[in-house]
């Protein structure tokens, strides 16, 4: 490839990512000063303050985003994913299971990727009605129709997503490079007006400030933190963009933005104090509101789609890590497999949202729940990078405190001052966060019970068969493949099979799924054939936890490896396991019925692994727990 040809794709890649990556990051001006100094948090509205609060955005940009996310996160990659549930799958394999930091490591993983999903709910909330928040400043009496406006573009915007992002997607960068040139014009327009402002990029106005209000600014600080959601997001999409297009986005054109707009709002307030109500849609006169509503409503979406988008795809991490029952997982589009639709959870999630925008009401009273959400997946995320540190990389213990200790610091500061808005909002990302922390938990530790059940009744599979074969029973003609699980003996779909039919398959199959704690496996190590003897096989498929399950694919590559299938001769047999809850289980009795009913509800193996459906015979089996 030409250097030219890996410049231009570098700015395409770029483009995409400054659209989709910092949608979320890039709407927080919308909101974050008027948050700031909400009358409720008792700040002073002065120069001294304007000064100490522009700083402290500035510098956590700077520190928090610069050079923790972009700089140090974006160096822990799980073979090139990103996100928590990546980092937590490269922790928990770097420590081992029998290690006594593995359990509490996938719980804090859990508790992280939970947040995350709290932080994906409030954000379409909070960046659409900042958006359309602009409107009672054009028309104080336009105010009763900001709720109603906002259900509108939410609802339609979580419509579409089953027609999926391909079509509309290339624009995504463009709109979001024009709201980004705004921000910059604006910010500088006034900065001119009041040059004292850039005075806040000195470090000693946010220190000053800090030790001046204490308890004032510690409050405040809860407020702060508004300017660094997203970042998150940064790390999650490294996927689908690599390190490269993210940081040339960050430094090119983000984060100049960001502070510029950042240092003009301080300005602007400087000047016109009277701007707090709404500072963001005052910055260049009435003449603006009505274009930048319609400019920041467009950039909202754009910030809620990524958030959407991103639970999509963590859901389906989460799914295949086992902490989520199987569901329908629809491909929207023919050429980026990356892009997904999970009717439950948009549904689910379109719900939630609702219900937040119609509980809060605005964007001020949202805030609250924010902070939480996003600071506590900040911390989980340094914690993990610690161990990361320590047990992958081997880092001296010193080395290790000194990458992470500070960020640390930081990020328990940020959440300890999130958290005194815990009856103010924050209640609400951590009710939410414990309700998934409980479905996950109890998805996982439900499969153990089944699968210690299943161990207990198991008869070993090479025993089985030699027996079998001494007075063999009629063989039939076609290959029989029946789904096995991890070191789970004879099938029960095979014994069903024997007990009622009394006959075997010419070639029998057995299927086992294993999925590694890795986002992809190379097709060439995907799969692995072991003669059994009596033209019996074991079949082992290896999957990552971003693979698309594709037994049909898996067929094709197993004649490379001299086990060659016909589809039109082959069935597939699936035991279909019905779980009942039996007093004195390894849970309480409401997580083993919830447990129950998860599973009555979660996907077919058949319809996930996507087997051809006429080739499917399922065998029913109780499974006690």
């Amino acid at each position: 490839m030409t250097s030219e040809h890996k410049k231009a794709g570098l700015a395409t890649m770029t483009l995409a990512a400054v659209g989709i990556v910092y949608g979320d990051i890039g709407t927080s001006p919308l909101y974050t000063l008027k948050t700031i100094f909400d009358p409720e948090h008792g700040l002073a509205l002065n120069t001294f303050n304007l000064l100490g609060v522009v700083s402290l955005i500035f510098w956590g940009l700077t520190m928090i985003v610069s050079l923790k996310y972009v700089t140090l996160m974006l160096r822990a990659d799980n073979r090139g994913e990103g996100g928590i549930m990546a980092l937590m799958a490269l922790t928990l394999n770097s420590v081992t299971r029998n290690s006594r930091w593995y359990v509490p490591l996938l719980m804090l993983g859990v508790f992280g990727a939970t947040m995350f999903y709290g932080d994906s709910v409030i954000t379409p909330a909070i960046s659409v009605l900042g958006a359309i928040e602009g409107l009672e400043t054009a028309a104080p009496g336009l105010k009763q129709y900001v709720v109603p406006l906002t259900i509108i573009v939410l609802v339609a915007l979580y419509w579409a997503q089953k027609h999926g992002t391909a079509g509309i997607g290339r624009w995504f960068g463009p709109i979001m490079v024009v709201w980004f040139a705004a921000l910059a014009t604006m910010g500088v327009i006034n900065i001119i007006k009041a040059p004292v402002i850039l005075s806040a990029l000195n470090p000693l106005h946010a220190f000053a400030f800090l030790l001046q209000n204490r308890y004032i600014a510690f409050v405040a600080l809860g407020a702060v933190v508004l300017a660094f959601t997203g970042a998150e997001a940064l790390y999650a999409d490294m996927g689908h963009f690599g390190k490269k297009p993210i940081r040339a986005a960050w430094f090119m054109i983000v984060f100049p933005a960001l502070a510029l707009n950042y240092l003009g709002q301080g300005g602007l307030l400087i000047t016109h104090p009277e701007a707090l109500d709404n500072p963001f849609f005052q910055q260049l006169g009435s003449w603006s509101v009505y274009p930048l509503v319609v400019l920041s409503t467009m950039a909202a979406v754009i910030a809620s789609q990524a958030t959407i988008s991103g639970t999509f795809s963590m859901t389906k991490q989460a799914i295949a890590l086992g902490l989520l029952p199987r569901m329908r997982v629809m491909h929207t589009s023919e050429s980026e497999i990356g892009q997904i639709y999970i009717p439950a959870v948009n549904w689910l999630q379109l719900i939630v949202v609702l219900i937040a925008v119609v509980g809060f009401g605005s964007s001020d009273k949202l805030a609250g729940a924010y902070g939480i959400a996003v600071t506590a997946t900040m911390l989980a995320t340094t914690i993990l990078t610690f161990f990361l540190t320590r047990y992958r990389w081997h880092m001296p213990l010193i080395v290790c405190f000194g990458a992470t200790g500070f960020f640390i610091i930081m990020d328990i500061s940020l959440f300890s001052a999130s958290t005194l808005k815990l009856f103010h909002g924050g209640w609400f990302p951590l009710l939410l966060g414990a309700i998934l922390f409980t479905v996950m938990v109890t998805w996982k530790r439900g499969r153990e019970l089944v699968f210690e059940n299943l161990q207990k009744h198991a008869i070993p599979l090479d025993d089985f068969l030699q027996s079998l074969f001494v007075a063999p029973p009629a063989r039939v003609y076609g290959t029989a493949i029946f789904l096995r699980g991890e070191s789970d003996g004879v099938p029960h779909a095979l014994l069903h099979n024997l007990s009622h039919n009394k006959v075997l398959h010419e070639r029998v199959v057995f299927l086992t799924v294993h999925m590694r704690e890795v986002p992809y496996v190379p097709a060439s190590e995907q799969v692995t054939v072991q003669d059994l003897g009596h033209n019996c096989f074991q079949l082992n498929v290896q999957y990552g936890f971003k693979d698309e399950p594709d037994i049909p694919n898996i067929m094709h590559l197993c004649a490379l490896k001299n086990l060659p299938f016909e589809m039109m001769e082959t069935s597939f047999f699936i035991a279909r396991q019905t779980v009942i809850s039996a007093p004195g289980g390894g849970m309480a009795p409401w997580r083993e019925h919830l447990y129950v009913a998860m599973s009555r509800n979660a996907r077919g193996a058949a319809d996930y692994y996507q087997i051809p459906t006429n080739r499917v015979i399922e065998l029913g089996t109780q499974v006690e727990i």
